[in-house]
């Protein structure tokens, strides 16, 4: 299956297909000249399948090499980009020379972000590994690093040159990553898709969501490139896409990187900040318990009991959705529908109340 990402000054091809990972060679033959080739990973996906990918690319007439970090959302930081900066200086990369992510979100996030500024930027492809990033962060052309003070605070718009999702990648991933993955499922029938919503709602569990894999993912990955393609530099549109996220990502900030996962986050985020809208009659009735009762069949949770409202309004204040003393936020007019509107930024203190 395959899903076309055109842009005013690039296009390329999102590829999902079981097994193709072990011919990944291949798939990047059809895409750039022999070059010299460094992919980023981490040690996880690394031991699970570095050495499948290199022997595969070196068949294939590559002169690839791999460098891998530690795994988490510790590694999203710019000392970590130097290190490979660094990994690419001594490889000997020029401008004609690209790099391959393989990997989750963290992973997909700094490598295109490394890529990007390297020799003020190389070629790029992204390999996600993850539910999490199959359907979102690998599509888009977003890349970032965190700081203390914000997630994804230091970043770059830059497109890969293709996308390869192999669902069989999904077999390897600890339940957790799975349903973190959902989240973002979730997020893209709530914001886009009430079809995609309706074939959510008829699955039985995640191990149902699983055998329909390359179908939901194929639908995620439509929402996003139907978004993209209207709002490449997320001027506008593409906001939609943060639904859930500003909340989500103060969650991780405060909370700490890794404590609660990004998709549980946003999980969190969702209903936080629709039962606070339903509230204020800013979004329809009824739409909070539907985004609850989705997410906790997926056992994803929707509160958490650590819930440092001040230090979470501080968090979002380094939002980069915020402009001035304004931010964006997103609500939903209904399932599979949702709207932008723009709040001074002391009212989201509002929306951080729980009962």
């Amino acid at each position: 299956m395959e899903i076309r990402v055109t842009l005013p000054h690039h296009a390329y091809t999102l590829t999902i297909k079981k097994g193709w990972l072990a011919q990944i060679g291949d798939w990047v033959s059809r895409l750039w000249e022999p070059q010299c080739i460094m992919v980023i990973t981490d040690d996880t996906v690394d031991s699970l399948y570095g050495e499948q990918v290199i022997d595969s690319l070196r068949r294939a007439g590559f002169d690839a090499d791999i460098v891998s970090v530690p795994a988490g959302e510790t590694s999203k930081s710019l000392a970590m980009a130097e290190r490979l900066y660094d990994a690419l200086a001594q490889k000997g990369m020029t401008r004609k020379d690209g790099v391959i992510a393989l990997g989750g979100g963290v992973v997909g996030d700094l490598a295109a972000f490394v890529a990007s500024t390297f020799m003020r930027g190389i070629h790029f492809l992204q390999v996600p590994t993850t539910l999490l990033a199959q359907v979102d962060s690998s599509i888009g052309g977003k890349t970032a690093v965190n700081t203390r003070k914000a997630k994804n605070l230091v970043g770059t718009f830059a497109q890969p040159d293709g996308v390869l999702i192999d669902p069989d990648t999904l077999n390897t991933l600890p339940p957790r990553r799975i349903r973190e993955g959902i989240a973002e499922i979730v997020k893209s029938a709530a914001i886009a898709d009430a079809d995609l919503w309706q074939r959510l709602a008829e699955l039985e569990s995640e191990q149902d969501l699983l055998a329909h894999a390359e179908e939901v993912i194929a639908a995620c990955c439509e929402v996003k490139r139907h978004v993209v393609e209207q709002d490449e530099l997320d001027t506008g549109l593409r906001l939609i896409l943060n639904f859930g996220h500003t909340i989500g990502h103060a969650i991780e900030n405060t909370l700490g990187y890794g404590v609660v996962t990004h998709g549980e986050a946003v999980a969190i985020g969702m209903v936080q900040i629709s039962r606070a809208a339903e509230k204020k009659g800013q979004m329809p009735a009824g739409i909070t318990a539907s985004l609850s009762d989705m997410l906790t069949k997926f056992q994803l949770p929707v509160t958490h009991n650590d819930w440092p409202e001040r230090a979470l309004y501080e968090a979002i204040r380094h939002d980069k959705k915020a402009a001035g003393s304004d931010i964006r936020i997103v609500l939903l007019e209904d399932i599979g529908q949702a709207k932008i509107e723009t709040l001074p930024i002391e009212q989201m203190t509002d929306y951080l109340i729980r009962d």
